[in-house]
């Protein structure tokens, strides 16, 4: 077949409309990012200095954060929600890997106060929030999870651990937070001490600020 020019505009025409929709789907979905980073901003900057009930420091939020967003972790779990500002943090995360957070907290009025958060930030569709006591909750969970943050009792954490640990994949990371404070809170010193026994465990202490953030990468199968 022989081409003419009016075949080549022909042809040319059709690329376009191939290519164009595709085009609009990412603009569209870049905007999107755009709008929910906005509007998480936002709302975390209208809460700073307003966070009580235990949460987090911004700092310590931003390490789990940074933890997501350079693994590439996709399917979260936070054992002690408070009021939802670390959850915030990860599932504002999770939202650039395609992920979701499970979240557990025990007590209902932190919980109805976190569900809040979530809404006002607008991530209520990356987390998975449950009113749980983290005791009977975490055995039944069946995973597989790739990254994991507890901040509860502290006395819990070496349990935590074993529980997780077979549901966490290789390459997975399990932090834990206020591990500096070992003379004051009871438990975390057999935690470290144990988390470090584990051949398959390599585990850094964070000190972006003075409660200290324990993270273990899962090296290999246990």
């Amino acid at each position: 077949m022989k081409y003419t020019a009016k075949n080549y505009f022909l042809v040319f025409l059709l690329s376009l409309c191939l290519v164009f929709p595709y085009a609009s789907g990412l603009s569209q979905e870049f905007e999107g990012n755009q709008n929910l980073d906005q509007k998480v901003e936002n709302f975390l900057r209208s809460q700073r200095g307003k966070w009580r009930h235990e949460n987090v420091p911004r700092a310590d939020a931003k390490v789990l954060y940074d933890l997501i967003i350079k693994n590439n972790y996709k399917r979260a779990l936070d054992i002690g929600t408070s009021t939802g500002h670390a959850a915030i943090w990860m599932a504002w995360a999770l939202s650039k890997t395609g992920g979701k957070l499970i979240t557990i907290e025990i007590n209902r009025n932190r919980y109805q106060m976190a569900l809040e958060n979530f809404k006002n930030a607008g991530l209520s569709d990356y987390i998975d929030a449950r009113l749980a006591d983290a005791h009977e909750l975490v055995p039944q969970l069946e995973g597989p999870f790739d990254f994991v943050f507890v901040d509860a009792d502290k006395n819990w954490y070496k349990n935590y651990l074993k529980l997780l640990l077979p549901k966490l994949e290789v390459g997975g990371c399990f932090t834990a937070h206020n591990v500096s404070n070992l003379r004051y809170m009871r438990g975390v010193k057999e935690f470290l001490e144990y988390v470090r026994s584990l051949p398959d465990m390599e585990t850094t202490i964070d000190q972006t600020s003075w409660t200290g953030i324990s993270i273990s990468y899962k090296k290999s199968k246990n």
